[in-house]
């Protein structure tokens, strides 16, 4: 089992960047696949991006390309969300998740375990 918390929102101006953290506890990090989220006030849960067990390979959403960047770091039981050129209709609570099985889909109800969320609102 792991539990994860989310860090790292906040408010910021349309084309500001915020980077996000997701701290994992636990010994074996290294053996989930991890996976970014985001709820919209009355919108369903969205796939942002995701990231294998090594780190070697990553899927994002179309509209995520370009603009965001997932990584991680075993060592420090954590994943990142670098997000850039941010626009208001990147306002979302934004949740990480954790999956043990391998893969690195992009379905939410693939993953195990989820953290708390952290609220990202950009302004216009």
């Amino acid at each position: 089992q792991v539990q994860l918390v989310e860090s790292g929102g906040g408010l910021v101006q349309a084309g500001g960047s915020l980077r996000l953290s997701c701290a994992a506890s636990g010994r074996t990090f290294s053996s989930y696949s991890m996976g970014w989220f985001r709820q919209a006030p009355g919108k369903e849960r969205e796939f942002v991006c995701s990231i294998d067990r090594s780190g070697s390979n990553t899927y994002y959403a179309d509209s995520m390309k370009g603009r965001f960047t997932i990584s991680r770091d075993n060592a420090k039981n954590t994943v990142y969300l670098q997000m850039n050129s941010l626009k208001p209709e990147d306002t979302a609570v934004y949740y990480c998740a954790a999956r043990s099985k391998m893969g690195i889909p992009s379905r939410w109800s693939y993953y195990d375990y989820w953290g708390q969320g952290t609220q990202v609102t950009v302004s216009s």
